[in-house]
Parts: C-alpha cells; structure tokens; sequence
C-alpha cells in the first residue's frame, strides 16, 4: 500500500473531525451537535449527492456497463446477507444474525460520501450511476435478511408486522426516496439550473461533512464501549467481512467496469454497513435482534475501518488489477 497515499487519507480534515469526536467522547467533553442540526445534515449530504450523481448520469449516455453496474450492484445487496448470515448463525440468535446480515449487504451512504469526497481529493473521476447503485442497494439486503430470518423460522412470522409493512419502509424509508428524488431531480435539471444552485450543492459539501463525520466520531464513541462487552466475534467479524468484501469486489469489477473512481465505490458499497436504514427496518421487523450489537458493528467499527484503512487498500488493489 502506498504510505504517502494512507497518510493523506489519515489526514484529511473531515476524519480529523471524526476521530476528535472520538476523544471528545473519551474525555467525557460535553461536546456533541444538536439532534435536529444533525438530522439536517444527513439530509442535506444525501441531497447534494444525489443530485450531483443526477448531474452526472445527465451527461453520460446508457450503456451497458451502467446496466450491469445496476445488475451487479443489486446481486452484491442479495448474496452477501446470505452468506455472511450463517457465518452469524455459529455464535448468535436467528434475529441478530439476520439483522447483522442485512446491514452488511446494505451500504451506507455516508461511508459513500466519504469516499467520493476522498476520489475528489485524489482527483480521480468516477460516473453518476454509481449513485443510482448506491440508492439500489438499500432495500434488497433488509428484504434478504427478513426472509432468512422467516426460513430460519419455519416461515413463521412472529413479530406481528405486516411483510408489506416493512418492504413498504425499506422502499420508501427516508434516506432510500431522498436520494432516488435528488438523483431524478439533478438528471432533469438543465446545467444553468443546476449551476444556480451550485453553491448549495457543492460549495459548502465539505463542510457539512466534516461537521457530519464530528457528530459521527461523537455517537461511535458512546457505542465503543458497550460493543466490546460483546466479544471478539463481532469485533473481527466487523473487520474481516469489510475486508474479504471490498478487495474480492475491488478484483472482480476489472472485468466490466472501467474506471478506477467507479471501481472504488463499489469495493466501498460492498464493503460498508448500513447504521441507519437497516436499523429504522429492523425496529420495526425484529424487535428482538439487539440493536447495541448491529449498530456498533456497523457505526463504531466498520466505518471508522473503511474511511481510514480501507479506501487506500481497495484503490491499491484496484491500481494493481
């Protein structure tokens, strides 16, 4: 791995904010953001995103390769609950291994944000459909990993919820219709009108998430703690999946996608571990899944790992393959 490359990545100012959330935890500083300018950040980076990667798609024309990216994205969200599902199944309950599954196949959209903020820096140029995979590839892991759950049962569905009830929220839940609307909104827009609203959308991106990655390290740290009370399964198995993920991914995509940019976000999409969609969905699903063992896996481990570690090792491979 290039040392030069890792360092920059470690110092970026964004992660900086991270890992200072992290020793403000430490510290017991009564630092912390306020909820509700929180939640308007999160929203506020899916929106730009999305709309940029609307920008983008606006300008490419549909090809095959953007339809086997949408493919393969989609194939990425359904095999990989199923196989790291009964890897789960050797230490925990039917519950928690489904809801840990379907966090793993599913993605998180800041991780995906760090890591277009990360090519922006390397100047490395990447396609506006990875957005649309991204956006893809939230609900197929929650639907996975509720049918496991349900076989695993017996086909008994014992929490009383509707099936339609969930598919509905793992559709339309927030953070999914926000970015599918910005992607439709950014590809309609004409570039005058998109070149109004620039200063909004990409002029102050940084900012806001470097100010987002500070209340992440903040909420990671409150978590740390408890996680490890869990034991060394979870805590490996939320380094190694990421890993065997995002390198098998960063090889297998030099067959049929080009572009080094592209590439990286899908070892990142493979790699990353939903902390918010999967989450909301499995709340309402599976209320016995214990959610101080999937959200720190994902939020307080996984992350951390791929911002710092793991966007350098998947480039290195993807430069070398």
């Amino acid at each position: 791995m290039d040392l030069h490359l890792l360092i920059d990545n470690l110092t970026n100012p964004a992660l900086l904010f991270f890992f200072l959330g992290i020793i403000a935890v430490q510290l017991k500083s009564d630092l912390q953001i306020p909820e509700n300018s929180s939640k308007f950040i999160s929203l506020y980076l899916l929106l730009a995103i999305g709309f940029k990667g609307g920008q983008e798609l606006s300008h490419s024309t549909f090809s095959l390769e953007i339809l086997w990216a949408l493919i393969f994205g989609i194939l990425l969200a359904i095999s990989v609950p199923i196989y790291t599902y009964y890897i789960l199944r050797k230490k925990f309950s039917v519950e928690n291994a489904g809801a840990i599954a379907a966090s793993y196949g599913s993605v998180s959209a800041v991780t995906f944000v760090t890591a277009i903020s990360y090519l922006e820096i390397m100047q490395i140029p990447f396609s506006g459909h990875m957005v649309a995979v991204m956006a893809l590839m939230e609900a197929p892991s929650i639907m996975v990993g509720l049918l496991l759950i349900m076989i695993s049962k017996g086909g008994k569905k014992k929490s009383g919820i509707p099936m339609s009830t969930v598919l509905r929220h793992a559709l339309f839940n927030g953070s999914v219709l926000l970015i599918i609307g910005s992607l439709i909104i950014g590809f309609l827009a004409s570039d005058a009108q998109a070149e109004g609203i620039k200063p909004f959308t990409t002029d102050i991106f940084k900012g806001f998430l470097a100010v987002f990655l500070l209340d992440m390290g903040i909420t990671s740290g409150r978590k740390l703690s408890d996680f490890i009370k869990k034991g060394w399964f979870a805590l490996i198995f939320a380094i190694l999946i990421p890993i065997l993920n995002g390198c098998l991914v960063s090889i297998i995509t030099a067959g049929f996608v080009t572009g080094i940019g592209n590439r990286l976000l899908f070892a990142i999409l493979a790699a990353s571990a939903s902390y918010i969609a999967v989450p909301a969905a499995m709340k309402i699903a599976v209320p016995k899944a214990s959610p101080s063992l999937y959200i720190p896996m994902a939020l307080a481990i996984t992350f951390p790992f791929n911002i710092t570690l793991g966007m350098p090792l998947y480039l290195c491979i993807i430069q070398n393959f």
